[in-house]
């Protein structure tokens, strides 16, 4: 399953699409828990398993270290831990997704990966005005599909600027 999600990965970072009203994104699905999240696909750049962390100290408790990636320092962010959902052990399936943000490269761990999806921008909802509090600023919206719903992420907005200045700190630590 990750060979053909990387390999969709690849495709899609050399592909362009039409900009359109009914224009299809390619999303990046993978669970953390029970839920499924997804990002777009043009913010992954790889996924790789899970290996060695470099622990830095003074960084918010999410940040678990740093991680040299064929000779770049890239910080490693915890989601559960910045979602404060309780945390679990490894498992063959957790994967360090690489993503960009705001041109910089960092990882971020999850569960498992699932697939790549497209999506019709007509068939993602906005997330719910009820939800309220810590969160609601990165969910970019709601994707309901035959048996399950998939939460997208708005990957830019994971960290707020302290935090990134944070990562970019540990990331110079190493």
């Amino acid at each position: 399953m990750a060979e053909a999600v990387q390999d969709a990965i690849a495709e899609a970072n050399q592909a362009t699409v039409s900009q359109d009203a009914t224009k299809l994104s390619q999303i990046v699905t993978f669970k953390l828990g029970a839920e499924e999240y997804g990002v777009d696909i043009m913010k992954v750049q790889e996924i790789i398993l899970m290996g060695e962390i470099t622990k830095v100290p003074e960084v918010p408790g999410f940040i678990e270290g740093v991680i040299n990636l064929r000779g770049n320092v890239i910080p490693i962010i915890d989601l559960r831990k910045r979602f404060q959902l309780s945390e679990c052990s490894l498992t063959d399936e957790t994967r360090v997704v690489v993503v960009n943000v705001e041109n910089k490269t960092m990882g971020i761990i999850v569960d498992a990966v699932s697939e790549v999806l497209r999506i019709a921008s007509d068939e993602i909802d906005p997330a719910p005005a009820t939800i309220v509090g810590l969160g609601k600023e990165y969910l970019k919206g709601l994707v309901k599909l035959e048996s399950r719903l998939l939460i997208l992420l708005d990957i830019n907005r994971i960290l707020n600027l302290d935090e990134q200045q944070s990562v970019d700190d540990a990331a110079a630590q190493q």
